[in-house]
């Protein structure tokens, strides 16, 4: 068996938060935390009851074969208050799980602050109070003064930028303030606290100490599809901006004892300086010798003029945080390991000599119990993926010198609760029994050899699905077919639990593991005139990509009975591997057919009818909604829509898009239906104008009817804009050459070329391979 082996003394471990754990929150003189009166108890108590069994948590670790163990001390269990009275007895629990762990062979790695302060310090100010810096100073101190005989590595805060921005700015972890100040101030205050305990560890003699920091590239959509592209010039001013404000303003005060220049004037807008004291930037910037990297997702975002700031982003107005086209987790994170390749080069490029450590990786994925086992297979492949790209980023000179992953058991995931299932090890939170999922027992091997094996996990069946969702085989069968013939009702429960579960059609994966041909099909379906342009970056780029892969194109026609039963019969006898299907709109019948070979079939633009076939397309809905709010906000209130065939479900998206953002506004739409050309735009525009005449605004869900619509003004005298505002939909090259150029939504075509390729050989990997909806933006120009 071959493996991608790691270093000699590589460190394997897991991590955990005591909160999150612990459990037993007002035993043996624990003190309330912020999350204790965030949460109103539901959550922290009895968590999975870690303080009592903490033995049994230890074996498990043992048995794994784990060198590491990195916990959070419960600042409120060693300090009630926060400060002053000490709780001998929180410590001594930190006492006893040190020694268990010493004794198991595993060596501790205590984290100092995991976002749980004592409420009374909250009581005070909180991080907004500098105060809470110096006492945290003295905590570390007293936790290092018990422990650090034994303990040899610190870290002092875990993700400030959490901790400051979703607790302070958006308010949706705890303490739940809501003020962007606050945020930027409880920032800076946590990095100052930081140094300050930093430099109460050194002083007690610790050799290895530092952060832990939530990194995550910022890219553009285009981006994440080929790292090498350069953005357009507001999109990077955009991604140095998120860069600055998730990033940069944690790095570059610890690294380098500075703030980065583009993020102070954010700063100062928002919350001033004042709370940046001369010196602090000194003790801030004190040399670490250690920096943990937890790492998830990728943040994509994009420039777009008018849109908010995102609230745990202030100072991100004219920023679109963009959905990622790939497989995403149950938490709908997307599922990018080689995004952990983009920080760690960076790290190493930016921040050279710095040793590096993975002290979060991992994912919540819906776990299935069965009497045979908790065959978490995604968790599996989400963690092998990343330590792949981790091996890779080492063979190029990163200073990682372990990983961490989270976590070890199911746990209280804050804000959420209970739902959400990290752990390799399952919990039941009503007896607390420990059972070991099939990712605990891959984890095991992996560390037992230090690397990474060949061996695939077991996929879930047909019959894992049907009893999920409390169907019939049969019934399973027919939706994973495509046939219309089931509920929507029943159509929905099968399809969440084939989310749910990672199912890939069995026979896509016999398709897989017969004969291969390394040959795709490229099908064109009857095409509507507006996605002509579409089709023709699908057949360069997702071509490019698929030869790329080492695949051959087969492009066929399919707009006659007689050709598609030619492309039926072409896939049923597997000549090709996988099946392409295009344009967005004209699938019908054949896209069910294609469902019912078992070749894996990846489709352009949503179905009418839910199925298991998954597919690319754009986010009509949200392009509509901001066209229609920017005529809104130009004071536009006699708004007309000139739609196009309402079968077609792009054109459907869009009218729900117009028509929930005008009812918001307390409007009512003025709908005018039309084909597919700009002769009947210009006709619907005008029994528009006719029907109402103080309209003052029209939207066409296509360029071409937009384009219908300003020659129907013309023709009225109406002027645009000053008389009449237009915008339109897709911004075809046309768009731009008007008289006056086009206000239109912009559609990503190039990035939905890519995807499909992406899509398609997921599938032919044997990978769940979920819908991929990508962003669209809005392009002001002077019809509006």
């Amino acid at each position: 068996m071959s493996t991608a082996r790691f270093p000699e003394g590589f460190v394997w471990g897991v991590s955990t938060s005591a909160y999150q754990i612990e459990g037993a929150t007002a035993e043996d003189g624990r003190g309330p935390s912020i999350w204790d009166s965030f949460a109103g108890g539901r959550n922290g108590d009895p968590a999975c009851d870690h303080y009592r069994r903490y033995p049994e948590d230890v074996r498990l670790m043992k048995d794994l074969g784990l060198a590491a163990y990195r916990f959070s001390v419960s600042w409120p269990r060693v300090l009630p208050e926060g400060h002053g009275r000490l709780n001998d007895k929180g410590l001594d629990f930190y006492d006893r799980l040190v020694d268990e762990l010493l004794a198991a062979g595993i060596a501790p790695y205590a984290t100092l602050y995991h976002w749980d302060l004592p409420q009374a310090l909250e009581d005070l100010g909180g991080w907004t109070s500098r105060d809470t810096a110096s006492r945290f100073a003295d905590y570390a101190r007293t936790v290092h003064d018990r422990l650090g005989d034994r303990v040899d590595t610190w870290f002092t805060l875990n993700e400030p930028w959490v901790a400051a921005f979703v607790g302070h700015a958006s308010g949706v972890h705890a303490p739940g303030r809501r003020s962007a100040a606050d945020a930027f101030v409880s920032a800076h205050h946590m990095l100052l606290a930081h140094g300050l305990a930093l430099e109460a560890l050194r002083e007690g003699g610790v050799a290895r100490a530092g952060i832990v920091l939530n990194l995550s590239p910022v890219l553009t959509p285009a981006q994440l599809a080929d790292f090498s592209l350069r953005p357009p010039e507001e999109d990077a001013e955009a991604v140095a901006r998120i860069d600055a404000l998730h990033n940069r303003q944690f790095l570059e005060p610890v690294l380098r004892g500075r703030y980065p220049e583009d993020l102070l004037p954010l700063v100062a807008r928002t919350a001033g300086l004042g709370h940046v004291h001369d010196g602090d930037l000194d003790v801030i910037g004190r040399p670490i010798d250690l920096l943990g990297v937890n790492y998830y997702t990728p943040i994509a975002v994009q420039a777009q003029p008018g849109a908010p700031a995102q609230p745990d982003f202030p100072g991100s107005e004219g920023v679109l945080f963009c959905s990622v086209p790939t497989a995403v987790t149950a938490m709908g994170w997307p599922i990018v390991p080689s995004g952990l390749s983009l920080v760690l080069r960076r790290l190493t490029a930016d921040y050279p000599g710095t040793e590096l450590m993975i002290t979060e990786n991992g994912a919540d994925f819906v776990d299935v119990v069965t009497a045979d086992g908790i065959h978490d297979v995604d968790r599996i492949g989400f963690v092998e993926e990343h330590l792949r790209a981790l091996r890779t980023s080492l063979d190029e000179g990163a200073r990682v010198r372990g990983y961490l992953l989270w976590s070890l058991l199911d746990c209280v995931e804050w804000a959420d609760g209970y739902r959400r299932k990290f752990g390799i090890v399952h919990v039941d939170f009503v007896t607390q029994r420990r059972r070991l999922k099939d990712s605990a027992l891959w984890f095991r091997d992996v560390v037992s050899r230090n690397g990474l094996g060949d061996e695939r996990p077991k996929r879930p069946t047909l019959e894992t699905v049907a009893a999920r969702a409390n169907v019939s085989r049969a019934t399973v069968s027919r939706v994973v077919n495509g046939e219309a013939s089931v509920s929507p009702e029943v159509r929905a429960a099968v399809l969440r639990a084939v989310q749910e579960l990672g199912y890939v059609p069995n026979a896509a994966a016999r398709s897989l593991v017969t004969r291969r041909t390394d040959s795709v099909a490229l099908v064109l379906s009857t095409a509507a005139p507006q996605g002509d342009a579409l089709v023709a970056a699908v057949v360069r780029y997702a071509t490019s990509v698929l030869e790329g892969a080492g695949k051959q194109i087969t492009l066929m026609l399919a707009d006659t009975a007689e050709s598609r039963r030619r492309v039926v019969q072409h896939v049923e006898a597997r000549q090709v591997d996988g099946v392409v299907l295009l344009p967005p709109d004209g699938h019908g019948p054949l896209a069910e057919r294609l469902a019912r070979t078992g070749v894996p079939v990846v489709l352009l633009g949503k179905p009418a009818i839910a199925s298991l076939v998954p597919y690319v397309d754009v986010d009509h809905v949200a392009g509509a909604a901001a066209a229609t709010a920017h005529l809104l906000e130009r004071g536009r209130r006699r708004i007309g829509v000139v739609c196009g065939p309402t079968e077609v479900v792009a054109v459907q998206d869009r009218l729900t898009g117009h028509r929930a953002t005008l009812q918001e506004a307390g409007l009512r739409p003025l709908p005018a239906p039309a084909g597919h050309d700009r002769g009947s735009g210009e006709q619907a525009a005008r029994q528009l104008l006719a029907d109402h005449p103080g309209l003052d605004a029209v939207f066409a869900t296509s360029d071409d009817l937009a384009i219908g619509a300003l020659s129907a003004a013309r023709a009225a005298g109406r002027r645009v804009p000053d008389d009449l505002a237009v915008v339109g939909f897709d911004d075809i090259d046309a768009a731009s050459c008007t008289a006056p150029p086009l206000t239109t939504v912009r559609v990503p075509v190039t990035d939905q070329a890519l995807a499909l390729a992406r899509l398609l050989l997921s599938r032919l990997d044997g990978r769940h391979a979920a819908p991929v909806v990508l962003p669209t933006r809005l392009v002001v120009r002077d019809s509006s």
